[in-house]
């Protein structure tokens, strides 16, 4: 299948482009910076932007299911995580797109804040709070939209080692543990997902 992969040049983006392609996949990848991913004869590099309308529909437009993997090291106030929402809605609606969109935000956005431990929830509110009131509004966006989405909230990502034992979490309950969970973890949902979508619709955490 072809995967499109939205902020692929780093972190949970680039782990998904490696794991889909290690598995056969034709690799479609969007980032401001493509230098770091390797050159692959079933991958195509699309330097540009998610808030771009041209880039983002040149990279999804043949895909067969598209990840939003897009993250910032900015921490100030911005509408990074909203804007792309909105890139999002307009060019699937335009594409008539209705294949399955994973798009990755963050234990702490929406209703899930209210199950933060008091430790996440202070170093979200200390260090994290603009990202994580953007990524709400993404998320709403989203989820007010004709899109076939899923939204994945992991926890404090790492750069461990793919376990492939974390824990998939499709619902909010009080006294849930939403802890660590390394990177490859995450792009090994993410691709299992897009090769046999089973939670569409729902909001995913996911932790070690």
């Amino acid at each position: 299948m072809n995967i499109a992969i939205i902020g692929a040049g780093a972190g949970i983006g680039l782990q998904s482009v490696v794991q889909a392609l290690k598995k056969g996949h034709t690799v479609t990848a969007l980032s401001t910076n493509t230098d770091q991913i390797p050159n692959h004869p079933n991958l195509i590099k699309i330097n540009g932007s998610a808030t771009s309308p041209t880039d983002l529909k040149n990279a999804i437009k043949n895909s067969d299911a598209v990840l939003i993997t897009v993250g910032t090291k900015n921490k100030k106030a911005n509408t990074l995580f909203s804007d792309i929402a909105k890139t999002l809605i307009n060019v699937t609606d335009e594409l008539k797109y209705s294949s399955p969109v994973l798009i990755v935000t963050g234990f702490g956005a929406g209703e899930s804040k209210n199950y933060l431990s008091f430790f996440m929830r202070t170093v979200i509110s200390l260090f994290l709070k603009e990202q994580y009131i953007d990524k709400t509004i993404m998320e709403e966006l989203i989820v007010k939209s004709d899109i076939k989405w899923e939204i994945i909230r992991p926890g404090m990502l790492t750069n461990g080692d793919k376990t492939s034992s974390y824990k998939v979490l499709p619902e909010l309950q009080k006294g849930m543990k939403v802890g660590k969970i390394s990177r490859t973890d995450v792009a090994h949902f993410l691709i299992k997902e897009a090769e046999n979508p089973k939670m569409l619709f729902e909001y995913v955490a996911l932790t070690n």
